[in-house]
Order: C-alpha cells, then sequence, then structure tokens
C-alpha cells in the first residue's frame, strides 16, 4: 500500500531544533526565557500589532482571555458562527454566557448580512445596551471566525458591530499570515482589525510549537493585562500576591522556541500552500461535479486548508468519497458539526442557517500540508478523477 498521505503535517525545517537546544541549554524551559519574548515580538512586528502580543497555551486561551477582557459579563450573549471549529462556541460558556449562531456565507465564514439582520430586527436597544428580543439578554460581543485562512467580510461585520457599540473578537487560529488587499482595511493582517485577534499554534496549523495560541491588540493596556492574567494575575512574584483571579496560561519557552524557528518560516509556508490549492484547482477543473471554494478576491489567504465542495452530480457522495479515500491511505475530512447541532447547544438560538447546512454535506476537505510534494497531489486527484473524470 502506498505510503499515507496526512491531511495536515507539521513541517520542521528551519531553526526549530537549533532554538530548543539554546532554550535547554539556558534552562529557562517554562514561562521565562527570551524565547517567549522573542515569539511575541516576531508575530506582533509580523502582523503589525502595534500594541504587541501575548503568548498563550492555546488558541482556546486566548480567546478566553480576549473575551474577558472585552467585558463580557455572566448571563450575557455572544454572536458566533454556527460553522466553525466548537472551541469559541465553548469559551462562550466558560464565561456563564449564551452563544447565538449566525450562519456563513459563499466562503464559509460569518455571513455579515445574517449579523446585521440579527442584530437590527432580532435585538433592540434599552438604555444604550442592545438586548436580544427572544431571551431577553444583553448581548456582549461578536465573535468571527476566519474560516481554512479566508478573512471574513469584516467592513460589513465591522460596522453591524459598531453600530450597536459590540467589541469583536476576531479568531484567527486559522488564518495567520491572511491580509485584507482591498477596501478600508487593505493591508491589514486577520486579526488585526477588530479590538483582539487570537491565533493557534496548534499541530495542524500553518506555524505549530505543538499547541500555543497568541493575543493581539492595537492597545498595549489590553496586551498588558493579558500577559497579567495568563500568569495567574500575580501583583507581586515575591511574595505571591494575587489580586484577581488569574489563569495559567502562559505559553512555555520550549514551546516558544519551536514556534520562533516556525514562523521564520512562514512566508515559506503559504507560497508553497498556495502553489499547491492551485496545482489541486487545475486538476478539480477538469473533472465534472467538483470545485474548490474559492478565496475571497478582498484577501490575500495563507491557504491554510483546501475545501472541496462535491456538486450534486458527482457519482459519489460525500461520505462516500471519504471512504475512497481512506482506502487509498488518504486522510481527508468532512467539515465540523455545526455547532448548533452540538449536543450541549441544541437549545441555544440559531439565526436562520441555511447556508451552512448545505456546506456541511458538500464539503471535503483535502491534505494541505505545507511541504506537500507534487506526487501526493497527483494521488489524490487520481482518486477523485476515478470517479468523475471528464
Amino acid at each position: 500500500m502506498n505510503d499515507l498521505i496526512l491531511l495536515s503535517a507539521p513541517y520542521f525545517a528551519g531553526n526549530e531544533k537549533k532554538y530548543v537546544n539554546e532554550c535547554m541549554e539556558s534552562e529557562w524551559v517554562s514561562t521565562s526565557g527570551r524565547f517567549v519574548s522573542e515569539l511575541e515580538d516576531y508575530l506582533a512586528g509580523y502582523v503589525s500589532s502595534a500594541g504587541g502580543a501575548c503568548a498563550c497555551v492555546n488558541g482556546t486561551s486566548a480567546l478566553h482571555i480576549s473575551l474577558l477582557l472585552s467585558g463580557v459579563k455572566p448571563g450575557e450573549e455572544i454572536i458566533v458562527p454556527t460553522l466553525t471549529f466548537i472551541a469559541p462556541i465553548n469559551v462562550v460558556r466558560y464565561l456563564h454566557c449564551e452563544p447565538v449562531f449566525i450562519d456563513c456565507d459563499s466562503y464559509m465564514n460569518m455571513d455579515p448580512a445574517g449579523l446585521a439582520s440579527f442584530l437590527s430586527e432580532g435585538c433592540e436597544q434599552k438604555g444604550g445596551r442592545l438586548y436580544n428580543k427572544t431571551s431577553g439578554r444583553r448581548i456582549a460581543a461578536v465573535v468571527p471566525v476566519h474560516i481554512f485562512g479566508s478573512i471574513c467580510q469584516m467592513e460589513q461585520i465591522m460596522d453591524a458591530a459598531a453600530e450597536h457599540n459590540l467589541p469583536v473578537i476576531e479568531d484567527a487560529t486559522e488564518a495567520l499570515g491572511s491580509k485584507i488587499t482591498s477596501g478600508r482595511y487593505a493591508g491589514k493582517y486577520a486579526g488585526t482589525i477588530g479590538d483582539f485577534g487570537c491565533f493557534s499554534f496548534n499541530g495542524n496549523k500553518i506555524i505549530t510549537c505543538g499547541g500555543g495560541g497568541m493575543i493581539v491588540s492595537e492597545d498595549p493596556e489590553m496586551i498588558r493585562k493579558s500577559k497579567y492574567l495568563t500568569t495567574q494575575a500575580k501583583d507581586d512574584p515575591l511574595y505571591y500576591v494575587h489580586n484577581e483571579v488569574g489563569y495559567n496560561y502562559r505559553l512555555t519557552a520550549v514551546q516558544a522556541a519551536i514556534g520562533l524557528g516556525q514562523i521564520e518560516q512562514i512566508d515559506n509556508f503559504i507560497a508553497h500552500k498556495k502553489a499547491s490549492f492551485e496545482k489541486y484547482k487545475q486538476a478539480v477543473s477538469e473533472i465534472d461535479g467538483l470545485r474548490l471554494i474559492e478565496i475571497p478576491d478582498y484577501c490575500d489567504s495563507n491557504y491554510w486548508f483546501y475545501s472541496l465542495f462535491i456538486e450534486d452530480s458527482y457519482p459519489l457522495s460525500r461520505d462516500d468519497l471519504i471512504h475512497k479515500f481512506k482506502e487509498n491511505n488518504i486522510q481527508v475530512r468532512p467539515i465540523w458539526n455545526l455547532n448548533h447541532h452540538q449536543k450541549p447547544y441544541r437549545s441555544c438560538q440559531a439565526y436562520n442557517i441555511e447556508k451552512a447546512e448545505y456546506f456541511f454535506e458538500h464539503i471535503v476537505n483535502l491534505p494541505c500540508s505545507s511541504n506537500l510534494r507534487d506526487e501526493e497531489i497527483q494521488r489524490v486527484c487520481y482518486v477523485l478523477a476515478g470517479n468523475g473524470q471528464k
């Protein structure tokens, strides 16, 4: 049998080992030491975050701290997409809040028209605050997620949020390196438009240190407070005085050393992933019933994942195609189960969900590693073409 083609494998080809050895030799391997601050500075510089960056243990903790600092209170509601990994939805519950689910647009990102409709038609102002007409709860924040590297339509989302004085926390955990190319935010990176941006360094992300995450903000005071809360809110490091509830959320130096070696290569990773996407796109264009989800024309994506849309005319269903890939030792996956269908959230409000349901039934994500080889792309496309070649 052919070797297994992984969906999204890490690629270590730079200074990762060198930096880890230096870290171990220094004996500063926990949450102190130069590599944590160097990774923070590098990422902040890369995405042009004027306020700096705060390294966290993962992207979920970055979202948790960002929402806390946005002033969210227990019992309030946070607007989220239904089509996303469950992490940002779980964070809403960590805060003892309730999610309100919004549909997606043609790129699988939060639908700005649906968001604007919910805010204007499904909510009402009382005493300068916005309340959900159905639940009576206050709306506290909006969390758009940049799905698979494509940036949300941030102009419309930011305008809708600003009209109702809502903070925006960007979940950019899949979009490090993606940049807007036109409009009001041209030149801005994913994660640097809202009040906070959150990134992830999980094992399958475009850069990884096994785990890890990062918070960015234009407000240096918010970054200072993030570092305070993620180190157990330590007010006196000698006598261990804590004036607030803190969290053990800081990234370790060993992980940061790996991350620094990774982020130094990010532009090469993106270039390779873009080239692989174009090769897939050309091959898929010759197969009836299949197409790749395009990148929005207003952004340069990091091409994290490649989403294949299976038309009803294709001979195999989504699940049949996944099984066919498994038989050929190729790892693919559907998109996540929609969050308003997940057991903990079935009773939560889902506002006019339509497109997300259709995407869920028709999408398979193809292998997309940063070191994906041409012969691996050919193997994937061979399986596809064997079931629908013109």
